[in-house]
């Protein structure tokens, strides 16, 4: 019988790695995981003889290259992980200073926002910053992720320690 694997981060990762050829990555993979998506990352080799003030088009370079030659066997993987773990199942890798996700899940999300919330969402789009309420409404929270990405990094770390916590407590497993 099969063992069930979490479907959390560390867990997830470490079955993408025992999935991947050893000749993908250098360091171990990277898995994000939320209720929708898990996004696989791993890190490419930097290309070593890109002339001086090049490397980025050599880092990209070498991406696109990735990107085709792994294909099929990135979809086999994903599509085990899919039926396991009932998520979409995306991949992004690091090569140098470039960070490159493939095909990512926009998933729509449903929100009631009284009049003065949508009134930012609507000067947004008169200043042409974004075309619609959903597009500004996803740009708002990129904004937030960037200026508070600090703030937002300890929030998810306390609620990490709060589940660990209760898996301890009373009628766990």
């Amino acid at each position: 019988m099969a063992q069930s694997i979490r479907c959390d981060g560390p867990e997830c990762a470490a079955w993408f790695a025992g999935q991947v050829p050893n000749t993908w990555f250098v360091g171990p993979l990277d898995a994000t995981v939320d209720k929708d998506e898990i996004i696989v990352t791993g890190v490419l080799a930097t290309p070593a003889n890109a002339p001086e003030g090049q490397e980025r088009s050599a880092a990209m370079a070498r991406v696109v290259s990735f990107r085709e030659e792994s294909r099929g066997q990135r979809m086999q993987i994903a599509d085990v992980a899919q039926h396991q773990w009932q998520r979409a199942v995306s991949w992004a890798v690091r090569c140098g200073d470039l960070h490159v996700h493939f095909t990512t899940q926009a998933v729509p999300v449903m929100t009631r926002l009284r009049m003065d919330e949508r009134s930012v969402l609507d000067i947004l789009i008169d200043a042409g910053v974004a075309r619609s309420r959903s597009e500004a409404l996803a740009w708002c929270v990129g904004q937030v992720g960037v200026h508070q990405g600090e703030w937002i990094g300890r929030l998810r770390d306390a609620m990490t320690e709060v589940e660990r916590v209760r898996a301890e407590g009373p009628g766990a497993p």
